[in-house]
């Protein structure tokens, strides 16, 4: 067997040590072609996945998540909650068990706000969640403090900042008719939209507790405005998945929508930042094989 180990921040070749312990797998380091590997194995948290996802949906080769970042939300979401976890799903992949899984991905494309423009734009693949307010100005803090800090509850560290200078914003959110068009799903004022491919977001708060990344589904959950006060109360509940019946909350699946806001808000996806809306969001339906 042929595997190649994709090194991020915060890791290094020492830590594939314990998995070259089969002299039956001849390793490289960086990403390969087709041809030069059977396995990618990435040392890293969501941003680091994040930024190879366009290579890793062309290779189509299995992908095993080893969670060394700050965040590790797409590595939780297929179970995999430490080193010791992926060590054992590639020792099982390296003597031939079935432990390979074929799920979706999100897509996020910026939309056009001028109508006679055809030129249709690339799209942005994301593995967890992606998500427009409140969630991006605290995603945005976290990412400026120190690694280590990151990694030990920077998220929720970032949130009384985030609140302190956050307001709600206007948004409309549409899904698909099935015929090209356009139904509205949503049109409030509002402190957050998260468009789920997976449960996690913000190292751990279970922001999308239905989510399955095999039903070619994205779950939406939208938290309406709502005083900062309430807000700071809401996110305790959401490391347990508890908010979903709370009355600001909006929850429902959908597989294509377009988010439109009055001015252009920084659209974030598993804690990186993509682009501005408007957007619209999808699914791509089975396009990363992982490893279990």
């Amino acid at each position: 067997m042929r595997a190649a180990a994709i090194f991020g921040l915060g890791s290094s070749p020492k830590d594939l040590a314990p998995f070259q312990k089969n002299s039956s797998v001849t390793w490289r380091i960086g990403m390969p072609s087709s041809s030069d590997a059977d396995a990618i194995l990435i040392f890293g948290g969501d941003g680091t996945i994040h930024r190879h996802l366009p290579q890793l949906v062309k290779l189509q080769l299995p992908v095993l998540a080893v969670p060394c970042g700050s965040g590790n939300d797409f590595a939780r979401s297929l179970g995999l909650r430490g080193m010791k976890n992926s060590l054992l799903a590639w020792r099982r992949f390296a003597e031939g068990n079935d432990n390979l899984r074929t799920i979706d991905l999100g897509q996020i494309t910026e939309a056009s706000t001028d109508p006679r423009s055809n030129k249709p734009a690339a799209p942005h693949y994301f593995c967890g969640v992606a998500g427009v307010g409140l969630d991006t100005e605290v995603a945005r803090r976290a990412n400026r403090l120190p690694a280590w800090v990151r990694g030990h509850g920077g998220y929720a560290l970032s949130v009384p900042g985030a609140l302190s200078h956050f307001a709600p914003f206007p948004m409309k959110l549409l899904g698909s008719d099935g015929a090209d068009g356009w139904v509205v799903r949503s049109h409030d004022y509002t402190s957050l939209v998260a468009f789920a491919n997976g449960p996690f977001f913000g190292g751990g708060m279970k922001i999308a507790p239905e989510a399955d990344m095999q039903d070619g589904k994205l779950d939406v959950c939208i938290v309406r405005g709502t005083n900062p006060f309430k807000l700071a109360c809401m996110f305790p509940t959401i490391y347990f998945g508890r908010h979903l019946n709370l009355k600001p909350v909006q929850y429902f699946e959908a597989d294509r929508l377009r988010l439109e806001t009055e001015r252009p808000l920084d659209v974030y996806a598993d804690g990186e930042f993509v682009c501005k809306t408007p957007i619209e969001v999808g699914v791509a339906p089975r396009a990363l094989k992982v490893i279990i």
